[in-house]
C-alpha cells in the first residue's frame, strides 16, 4: 500500500511528464523539489528511505537515489547517519524550480541609467533588424559558400587537432593563417608584410575598438571619411574619440593642407580601394599626400580594405599599405565579404614598431580563440579554394550588378545611376534633392526591401539623396521584382512632392491610380 507522500510524488510526476519531459530522475527530483516549496513537505520533514520509496512508485532504486542526491547537493534535504534523509530546516531563498508558476519574482529595475557614451552609441546605432535579403548592402551570398570543401578540410584537421589549437592563442592568432595570409596578401594585394605582423581578430569592430584603446586617449582626434561607416564612427566614439569628417570627392579622402599641432589626427581612416559607400577609388597624388601627413604629423593611417577582391574590369587596386616601406598604416581586411559574415574573422597587418605590444593588447582584452576554424581557413587558402571562389564570385556579382544597373536606366533613367565604380557588393540610386531616402528606405522595408539611405552614412547635413542597393545577396531572378517595389514607391513620392522635372525623366508612365502632386 502507497504512502500519502507516494501518492503526492505519483500526482506531480504526472503533470511534469506533461509539461516537462525529461529523464525519470530528473522529474521524481523536480516533484520532490516542488512539493518542499510549496510546503506539502515540511521542512525537517522525514523523507522515505530510497528504496522504500522505490518500491512504491515501481522504479528503479538508482532513480530515487540520483534525484536524492541532487536534492542533497542542492540544500534541500541532509543526511543523518543513522537516522535517515530530512528536508532542510532552512530552505536556500535562491533556489530554481521547475514550475516558475510557483515562485515569486523579484522586482525588476524600472529605470537603468547608461554611461553617456552608452546612450550615445545606441542613439546613433545602425544595425537593421534584417541582415538577409534584397536589397541590403555589404552582405555577400552566403548561399554559395563551398561548404563540402570546408566540411572536408576541417573534418580532416579535427582528427588531428594539436592542443594547442584548443587553448587561448599566444600569437595573435593561427600560426598557418598568419602565414598563410602573408603570402595571399602579397600577391593579391601588394601588402608588404610577414607573418608575425598579422593579428587575427573577431571581425573589424574588434580591430578598430583595440587600435581605438591602444594609440588614443580620450579627446584625441581621428579623421574619417565625409560619407562613411558609421560602425567606425561609433567604435571610435564609444572610446572617447573625437571623430572629425573629410569631404570624399572622386579621388577619394580630400585631407586639408594641414592640421593645428594640437588637433593633428592620431587616426586617419580611410577605404582608398573602393570607398564606402561612395564607390570611388583614391587617385595616386592623394595617397601620397595623406601618407606624407601621416609621416609628418605622427598619425597612423587605418586602412580598410573591406572587398577590395570585387572589382569587375580593370586590375586590382594596390593597397596603400604597399606604396612606401616602413609606412604608418595599418591595413584591415575581413572575410565577412568574400566568404560569410558570420565568420567573424578579419586581420590586421600592423607596422613592426606595434605588432608585439598590439598582439599582447588583444589577448589581454579579447582572448584569441577559434583555433580549428582559423586552422581550417588556412588550407582553404593554401589550397587555392579560397582564390577559387573569389574569382567564381566575382562572376556572379558582375552578372548581378550589371543587371541591376541596366533596370535602373531603364525604369527611371541613366541620371539615377550614381559614378559607376564597377566593384564592390553594392551600388547608389542616386535621388532628388526632394526625396527624403530616410523615410523612403523605410517605406520599403516594409515591402521587405531592404536598403539604406545614403543620408544616414554623413556626420553633417548631407548634401545628396540616394539608396545604398545591395545586389550582393539578390539571385539575379529576384532582382527585377524586389526593383518594381522601388520604381513604384519612388514615383509615388516623386508626383507627392511635386518634383516634375525629375519625374518627366522616367521613363515609364505613371500609373493612372497614382495621387494628384500636392
Amino acid at each position: 500500500m502507497r504512502s500519502l507522500l507516494s501518492d503526492l510524488i505519483l500526482q506531480r510526476l504526472n503533470g511534469i511528464s506533461a509539461a516537462l519531459p525529461g529523464t525519470l530522475n530528473k522529474r521524481v527530483y523536480q516533484a520532490l523539489q516542488q512539493a518542499i516549496f510549496d510546503g506539502s513537505i515540511s521542512p525537517g520533514s522525514r523523507l522515505p528511505a530510497s528504496r522504500d520509496l522505490a518500491k512504491e512508485l515501481d522504479i528503479s532504486r538508482n532513480t530515487v537515489l540520483a534525484a536524492y542526491e541532487q536534492l542533497q547537493a542542492e540544500g534541500y534535504i541532509q543526511t543523518r547517519t543513522g537516522s535517515g534523509t530530512f528536508v532542510t530546516a532552512d530552505l536556500p531563498k535562491d533556489g530554481v524550480i521547475a514550475d516558475k508558476t510557483a515562485t515569486q519574482c523579484s522586482p525588476v529595475r524600472s529605470h537603468v541609467t547608461l554611461s553617456r557614451r552608452g546612450s550615445q552609441l545606441l542613439t546613433r546605432t545602425g544595425v537593421a533588424s534584417h541582415q538577409w535579403g534584397a536589397f541590403m548592402p555589404g552582405v555577400p551570398d552566403v548561399t554559395q559558400f563551398p561548404h563540402d570543401i570546408w566540411r572536408k578540410l576541417q573534418n580532416r584537421l579535427s582528427r588531428r587537432l594539436h592542443p594547442e589549437f584548443l587553448t587561448y592563442s599566444r600569437h595573435g592568432g593561427c600560426p598557418p593563417l598568419q602565414q598563410a595570409l602573408a603570402d595571399y596578401l602579397r600577391v593579391a594585394r601588394s601588402v608588404d608584410c610577414t607573418p608575425d605582423q598579422i593579428l587575427i581578430t573577431a571581425g573589424t569592430h574588434q580591430a578598430l575598438d583595440l587600435l581605438a584603446k591602444m594609440l588614443c586617449d580620450p579627446g584625441d582626434v581621428a579623421w574619417i571619411e565625409e560619407p562613411s561607416y558609421w560602425g567606425i564612427r561609433n567604435v571610435l566614439s564609444v572610446n572617447g574619440v573625437e571623430t572629425h569628417p573629410v569631404e570624399v570627392d572622386e579621388n577619394g579622402m580630400n585631407p586639408p593642407e594641414s592640421a593645428p599641432e594640437s588637433r593633428a589626427p592620431k587616426l586617419i581612416c580611410v577605404t582608398p580601394s573602393h570607398h564606402y559607400p561612395l564607390g570611388s577609388v583614391m587617385s595616386l597624388a592623394r595617397r601620397q599626400k595623406i601618407l606624407a601627413m601621416a609621416q609628418q604629423q605622427g598619425s597612423w593611417i587605418v586602412e580598410d580594405d573591406y572587398d577590395s577582391e570585387f572589382r569587375y574590369s580593370g586590375s586590382p587596386i594596390p593597397a596603400l599599405q604597399g606604396l612606401s616601406s616602413d609606412a604608418p598604416v595599418i591595413y584591415i581586411g575581413t572575410f565577412s565579404k568574400t566568404l560569410y559574415p558570420a565568420m567573424r574573422i578579419s586581420y590586421v597587418v600592423l607596422p613592426r614598431p606595434l605588432a608585439s605590444r598590439l598582439k599582447i593588447a588583444h589577448s589581454e582584452l579579447y582572448r584569441g580563440g577559434n583555433g580549428l576554424t582559423q586552422l581550417t581557413l588556412a588550407e582553404f587558402i593554401s589550397d587555392g579554394h579560397y582564390a577559387a571562389h573569389i574569382r567564381r564570385m566575382r562572376l556572379i556579382y558582375g552578372k548581378r550588378r550589371s543587371a541591376l544597373t541596366r533596370l535602373i536606366e531603364q525604369e527611371l533613367g541613366p541620371e539615377f545611376v550614381c559614378e559607376n565604380s564597377n566593384a564592390g557588393l553594392h551600388l547608389i540610386l542616386s535621388l532628388p534633392d526632394a526625396i527624403d531616402d530616410v523615410a523612403l528606405s523605410a517605406e520599403l522595408e516594409q515591402k521587405n526591401v531592404l536598403t539604406r539611405p545614403l543620408s544616414a552614412y554623413y556626420l553633417r547635413p548631407a548634401p545628396r539623396r540616394g539608396l545604398l542597393l545591395g545586389y550582393g545577396c539578390v539571385p539575379e531572378e529576384d532582382i527585377g521584382p524586389a526593383f518594381a517595389h522601388i520604381v513604384d514607391c519612388l514615383k509615388r513620392r516623386l508626383q507627392r512632392q511635386g518634383a516634375t522635372r525629375h519625374a518627366e525623366k522616367v521613363k515609364t508612365e505613371p500609373d493612372a491610380n497614382l495621387p494628384d502632386p500636392a
